[in-house]
């Protein structure tokens, strides 16, 4: 007897939703660098990843709205969860946040599954990552205005990716 998707565990149909949307994601920028160019994917890719990042802050805050006082560690907390609701933690390693005390924050990404694709791949040069991109669709997405900068970043060489970020009044 074959197992369909009513026979797996809520956990295990959100992870293979995730993967092949992934897949998706990967085949797409795939075929537009190939048609259109490596300057066309990643332009597209960092406008689409925006936008989804958007959407599914804003899905969240609807059930679970950002205060407008909240803090940096609130804030950290809720892109936390975003990150876990877009990647499972075979995907993507978040190894830690840290404060500074005044409204700040880093967090530290030690392993990304689309640069180890990309690379196995063939395809890393050139990529440019649209971290940024996603970070924006969720500030924007749960209503938080922050500057935000990337400080380290695997696809350049750095050990990790380190993205640090403080609230705005």
């Amino acid at each position: 007897m074959t197992e369909t998707a009513r026979d797996l565990p809520l956990s295990q149909e959100v992870e293979v939703l995730r993967h092949g949307w992934w897949l998706h994601d990967a085949r797409w920028y795939q075929a537009v660098k190939n048609r259109f160019g490596q300057e066309a994917a990643n332009e597209l890719n960092a406008e689409v990843m925006q936008f989804v990042a958007r959407r599914v802050a804003t899905v969240y805050a609807r059930q679970h709205p950002t205060k407008d006082n909240a803090t940096s560690a609130e804030v950290a907390a809720t892109l936390e969860t975003l990150a876990r609701l877009m990647f499972s933690r075979a995907m993507v390693r978040l190894d830690s946040t840290e404060f500074d005390g005044v409204g700040g924050w880093e967090t530290v990404v030690s392993e990304h599954f689309a640069l180890r694709m990309l690379k196995a791949s063939r395809s890393l040069e050139g990529y440019q990552c649209p971290c940024m991109q996603l970070r924006a669709g969720w500030f924007e997405g749960i209503g938080v205005q922050a500057s935000d900068e990337v400080v380290e970043c695997m696809r350049v060489g750095d050990p990790v990716c380190r993205f640090r970020a403080c609230l705005k009044s």
